[in-house]
């Protein structure tokens, strides 16, 4: 059914109206916002190949975090995140910056936790069988224990910033699925690999809703950029060995960074 012309310029002057007051909104929100960012690898920047904020932690100013902040200019950003890092590491080391006065905190963790660099060198060296079993492991590990280690970590970041609005963001999938022309790892293993981060996400998604904390899925985002799209988001093997299955700089400008920005813009529009 065709709609009349008037009809028609209506809803799109109201589809503008509504995009310019959140990106209004987020920006007036950013001038007073403390931000915050925590987590593990995925948020510090590892394989950007520029860890020039921090090489021990490998925090990149092309990370999604620094990009954010660089963009928006915050009253103030502390970039807590930290390669390797796992829920106690957060517990114990990354909190301290964290008050009554944060208004915004990032952060990614329990991949590590959950054994996510002895999977992926598992897969990467042993059979099918083999990679499909360490996979198993880890998805066990997610289900039975992350969920307490999250709601520790997220706890203790609402009781040290309780004004904060906090957007959990997961992982991406490594692969896609469609890969009979990619060279490397089986399928099976790409199917194995990406059922644990779907597993991984979903426990991530349930203590983040637990929280009442906003949670920030990067899937779909990633979605066509996984390795063997032939237009890839993430390091496959690579050197630094460390480098390897995290996001590219790329992955982090146009993966990361559009889902965490969203999320905040939201959020600003409905406190505005």
């Amino acid at each position: 059914m065709k709609l009349p012309r008037l009809v028609v310029s209506a809803a799109c002057a109201l589809t503008v109206s509504a995009a310019t007051v959140v990106a209004a909104a987020a920006s007036a929100s950013a001038a007073t916002t403390n931000y915050v960012a925590l987590g593990d690898s995925y948020s510090s920047g590892t394989g950007t190949g520029s860890y020039d904020l921090d090489s021990a932690c490998q925090r990149s100013s092309k990370a999604y975090p620094a990009k954010w902040a660089a963009s928006h200019s915050p009253a103030s950003f502390t970039f807590a995140a930290c390669a390797g890092a796992k829920t106690g590491d957060v517990l114990n080391n990354q909190l301290g910056s964290l008050s009554s006065s944060t208004s915004l905190v990032s952060i990614t963790i329990g991949g590590n936790d959950a054994g996510f660099s002895s999977v992926m060198q598992t897969c990467v060296l042993s059979s099918d069988s083999s990679c499909v079993s360490a996979v198993n492991t880890a998805k066990n590990f997610a289900d039975t224990q992350l969920p307490g280690l999250l709601n520790n970590v997220y706890a203790s970041i609402r009781s040290k910033a309780p004004n904060a609005h906090v957007v959990v963001l997961d992982y991406p999938h490594l692969y896609i699925t469609n890969d009979s022309g990619c060279i490397g790892m089986s399928h099976t293993k790409h199917v194995a690999l990406n059922s644990a981060a779907d597993e991984l996400d979903t426990v991530i998604g349930k203590a983040a809703a637990n929280a009442g904390f906003t949670f920030a899925d990067v899937r779909g985002q990633f979605s066509g950029h996984e390795l063997c799209s032939g237009d890839n988001w993430l390091n496959s093997v690579t050197l630094p060995i460390g480098n390897s299955y995290h996001p590219t700089a790329t992955g982090h400008a146009s993966g990361y960074l559009p889902v965490f920005s969203g999320k905040t813009a939201l959020a600003a529009a409905a406190q505005s």
